[in-house]
Order: C-alpha cells, then structure tokens, then sequence
C-alpha cells in the first residue's frame, strides 16, 4: 500500500471518529487528543490532514452534509410520482440519519451546540432546500415554491431534531409516513 492510499486511510478513519465523537449522545467533547486516541494515531497524522479542532470540526459537519445530500438526490433521481419521491427522499434520510443516529446528530443537533459550527445547518440548508424544490411539480409560482421548499425543509429538520432526541416519540414506519404525508400535501398547496 502506497504513501497517499495510507493517508487516505487515515483521513477516512479521523471522519469516522468524528461522526461517533461528535455524534455522541452525551456531547462528547472532541479534542485533538480524544479522536487521535479513537482513531488510534498520533497528532501528526492528525495535523496532516487538519490545521485544528475547528476545522476538523466543520469538516466533519461537511463531510456528513454531503453525504445527506448525494443520498437523497440519488434516491429522488430512481423514482418518479409525487408519492414515491417523497417516501423516497424520506427512506433515504432515515437509513442515513435514525438507523445511524451519531450522523443525524452531527447534521442536526451538533450545529445547535458546538459554537464553531453555529451557521453551519444554515449554511446547508439551501442546498436540501434546492432538492425539495426541485419535487414540487405541482406549484407553478416560484415565489411559492420556495417558501414551500424553506418551510418543508425546516419542518423535517426540525421532526428529525426530535425524533433523534427522543422528544417524538413514535414508531419508525408513522413517522416515515408523516415525513411522506407532509411532502406530498405540501406539493399540493
């Protein structure tokens, strides 16, 4: 295995902790010290591939955001029908963000308490925003369908909130048909 191949591993190996640290349900705090010793290297492989904490931090944050993204344009892309996009994009976020809850909690809880990433869930919001608008074949205004788009995509960041926190506390298929149930309504506004 080659010099580059190793410190791709490395790299890929620092995300993984990063998602489990900072995904952690009890805030774990995340140091250079606490993920090199997760990752089991020193700080130097660390420092190859990060200038600090913080932008390890937001690179992590980064790294979880387009994975969202790319799952939810690929699972929109296979389907067609108001119905099957949204339980579609909907199925997708799921498997990505509840069956692997440190993720939905680095896109959408860490952004609420790690201060180097305040902004960021904004940040990324315009492009979940551009995917939801891309579905809503049925509004012609596109004044309307943003604010379709902006209001849909907060309201299921803010039912994942809950549902990852436990304050929604429902079982995985009604809330999948909620989720569903919200989109294809909306399209139809």
């Amino acid at each position: 295995m080659g010099i580059e191949e190793r410190r791709v591993i490395r790299k890929a190996t620092l995300f993984d902790v990063g998602v489990t640290l900072l995904g952690a349900v009890d805030g774990s705090a995340v140091n250079v010290r606490a993920v090199c010793k997760a990752a089991g290297l020193t700080e130097r492989y660390f420092y190859e591939s990060f200038t600090d904490r913080d932008q390890y931090v937001v690179s992590v944050h980064s790294f979880v955001a387009e994975r969202a993204q790319s799952a939810l344009a690929t699972a929109v892309a296979t389907e067609s029908g108001t119905e099957a996009v949204a339980t579609a994009a909907v199925d997708a976020f799921v498997k990505l963000m509840v069956d692997d809850p440190a993720m939905g909690r680095v896109l959408l809880i860490a952004p609420l308490s790690e201060p180097v990433l305040n902004g960021r869930g904004i940040q990324s919001m315009p492009a979940f925003v551009d995917l939801v608008y891309a579905q809503l074949s049925e509004i012609s205004d596109p004044v309307d369908k943003q604010l379709v788009a902006v209001g849909l995509v907060g309201a299921l960041f803010t039912l994942f909130i809950g549902y990852l926190d436990g304050s929604i506390d429902i079982d995985r298929e009604r809330f999948v048909a909620h989720c569903v149930r919200l989109l294809t309504r909306a399209n139809h506004a």
